[in-house]
């Protein structure tokens, strides 16, 4: 059985903008450029054109899609006023390649270019982002998807993109310049008021009765956990974070898909409604309050006939096993906030109270009493943990905070032992004071950043750096 509090993200009916990449039987190599610069775009139906930076001008960025196996190629000019990189969340890769300013390679400057070059080895649904100046470049819109094919996809229908996240707008449809804001720093991050479904306000999404979907299912939000509902409907749930799970897990209709900043989710959707009906998709906020998301339109048009058709299980990605028996296990302590007395060192220094911390530093969070700060050119810390590369560990993680944190680590992936059928994640969510067991093989040798998705809470000290050697 599922928890009911699973995790996955939702997005729009309206379209990507797809960059088309070469279908070939060998690896292919593709090559693509993106350049995050400002853009306008028409987020808000009937409101003036919103001023956002955006990869290529599109809201998300070009999706981006390859085969496993495939090498992808990007060139990264920056056509923005300030420093920045990009980071493939989720994707194993070179440590060279990761996009972290300071800590994997220099900051890209305005006007300049920087290279990225890597074989995508593991299949499933992953994303890209900034990783300098994170809180304003992702909340004015720099993100975009990346889709890794298997060798054999499950044959479905549609095989549909929804990249969910907000926007905090004033009145007029622009961003508010209000980052980094106190309360948004020391509570839970930036929420936007306004939920977008591929770059727009969210709007129905059109299905026909008895049709297959899969839905690859992204959070790009800078802080907004969704926590879903599908009314009337049972999906399969056959992969978080890119990896497959074990054996597919079937959500009641009144369950509930719980899917934190940076997380992703792949379901098998069969749309079993009547012709001509709406069924909507709830989220619910922190406060336990329940909104309309979206709604499955179903087409005026009689059912498509299909045969019973049995679940498809995805094939593993090639992802060592830790060796429980004989791994090392390493405390992971969450804390600070409001909500909680606490103290920590901020860089190493003394150590301080909430209050001084706050004041001094802008600092409220941290990992084993350590916050870091988030400087936009330079990431590098001395490492928190010094891993053994082939060795196997389990981090035991423990939320000591009044509010969530989705916990992700760069360059691997680890079994959350504490979660129902143990699935293979790069990003966790602990809900306040929970606990969790994750499990991995240190096999990627680096620098790695650890660090809460909730990139106000990343930039107020809740992030360090594992070293892999």
């Amino acid at each position: 059985m599922l928890s009911r509090r699973t995790f996955f993200s939702t997005a729009s009916a309206a379209a990507l903008t797809v960059i088309a990449l070469p279908r070939m039987a060998a690896a292919a190599t593709t090559s693509v450029t993106l350049t995050p610069a400002p853009a306008t775009i028409p987020v808000v139906p009937g409101q003036p054109e919103t001023s956002l930076w955006a990869y290529n001008g599109s809201l998300p960025g070009p999706l981006l899609r390859v085969k496993q196996h495939d090498r992808l190629r990007v060139a990264l000019r920056n056509g923005l006023q300030q420093d920045t990189t990009i980071h493939w969340h989720g994707i194993r890769l070179p440590n060279a390649m990761d996009g972290v300013p300071g800590l994997t390679q220099p900051p890209v400057k305005p006007g300049a270019q920087f290279n990225y070059d890597f074989v995508c080895q593991d299949a499933g649904t992953f994303w890209y982002h900034p990783h300098a100046g994170n809180p304003e470049q992702v909340g004015r819109g720099l993100y975009g998807l990346l889709i890794v094919d298997e060798a054999s996809p499950p044959a479905v229908d549609r095989d549909v993109a929804w990249v969910l996240s907000d926007l905090r707008l004033d009145r007029a449809a622009q961003v508010t310049a209000d980052f980094n804001h106190p309360m948004d720093v020391s509570h839970a991050g930036r929420l936007g008021n306004t939920a977008l479904m591929n770059g727009r306000l969210a709007q129905p999404f059109a299905v026909n009765a008895g049709e297959r979907i899969r839905l690859r299912l992204v959070n790009t939000a800078n802080a907004r956990i969704f926590d879903l509902r599908f009314s009337d409907h049972a999906p399969w749930l056959v992969a978080l974070d890119g990896h497959p799970l074990d054996a597919p897990m079937q959500l009641g209709p009144q369950d509930r898909v719980a899917i934190g900043p940076g997380m992703r989710a792949d379901l098998i959707l069969d749309l079993t409604g009547d012709p001509a009906a709406r069924y909507t998709v709830f989220d619910r906020d922190l406060q336990g309050r329940e909104h309309r998301l979206t709604d499955l339109a179903y087409a005026d048009t009689p059912a498509k006939a299909s045969p019973s058709r049995p679940i498809p299980r995805l094939a593993a990605n090639p992802v060592a096993e830790a060796d429980l028996k004989n791994a090392e296990r390493l405390p992971l302590l969450l804390g600070g906030g409001m909500g909680v007395p606490y103290s920590l060192q901020v860089d190493g220094g003394p150590v301080l109270d909430m209050r001084q911390a706050f004041q001094q530093h802008r600092m409220a969070w941290s990992l084993n009493g350590q916050a870091m700060k988030d400087h936009a050119d330079h990431h590098g810390h001395s490492p928190l943990f010094r891993l053994t590369r082939g060795k196997s560990y389990v981090f035991e993680v423990s939320n000591d905070t009044s509010w969530p944190h989705p916990l992700h680590l760069h360059g691997h992936v680890f079994r959350v032992l504490t979660q129902p059928g143990r699935p293979w994640r790069d990003t966790v969510l602990l809900q306040p004071q929970e606990k969790a067991q994750l499990a991995l093989v240190a096999d990627n040798p680096g620098h790695w950043m650890l660090h809460c998705h909730i990139l106000e809470h990343q930039a107020a000290g809740m992030m360090a750096t594992v070293s892999v050697s």
